[in-house]
């Protein structure tokens, strides 16, 4: 996909009146824009990076792309910008529609003993189409209204040609409990039967 350049005014013009998702130190970083697609901000946080080479843009584009070419549903990029700040780049996507699992289990009488199956599957699904999601989390899992589940945040992963190996899926299980603890889920939440499910003994 092309890199169009975006000016300061431009992108002003782009965000005035929308929400802001995410930010950091260095101010915005996700913006849900007014006509609903979402416009996400990437810096290069070194001078020397890999980045440099292959923009965190780019990957995150390259990512959603072999995604989709796996069978899992992502959201859908529209347009990569160069911005005039140094180092700076910007995508804008439409999201994958839904609700997130975090949204959904937080929802009145909502159990997940009853509901962890479609969880498990889905994971599994991912690691035997070879794919390492780093940031996998209930927060980056969405249920959309046809009741698959997606990704979205998609720029920290890696693909495989062959199902994950079990040391790969432990990994992924333990940046996924880190995710449960951090959220003060634990009590709610049946860590030990995911891994159960996933890592048979």
């Amino acid at each position: 996909m092309q890199c169009s350049r975006l000016s300061q005014a431009a992108l002003n013009s782009m965000t005035e009146g929308a929400r802001i998702l995410e930010a950091d130190s260095y101010g915005p970083k996700v913006y849900l824009l007014a006509d609903g697609n979402i416009l996400k901000l990437f810096r290069r946080k070194r001078l020397f990076s890999s980045a440099l080479f292959r923009p965190y843009s780019k990957r995150f584009i390259n990512n959603a792309a072999e995604l989709i070419k796996r069978g899992i549903p992502t959201l859908t990029v529209l347009q990569v910008f160069e911005l005039t700040a140094p180092g700076m780049t910007a995508v804008l996507y439409q999201p994958l529609p839904g609700q997130t699992l975090r949204q959904i289990a937080g929802g009145e009488g909502f159990d997940w003993q009853q509901n962890l199956e479609p969880l498990v599957e889905f994971i599994r699904r991912l690691h035997t189409a070879g794919i390492y999601f780093r940031s996998l989390h209930l927060g980056n899992i969405v249920v959309t209204p046809e009741n698959e589940m997606g990704l979205i945040d998609v720029a920290d992963m890696r693909f495989l040609r062959a199902p994950l190996p079990r040391k790969l899926v432990k990994r992924n299980l333990q940046h996924f409990a880190r995710y449960i603890a951090r959220e003060e889920l634990n009590e709610g939440f049946p860590m030990q039967a995911l891994e159960q499910a996933l890592l048979p003994a």
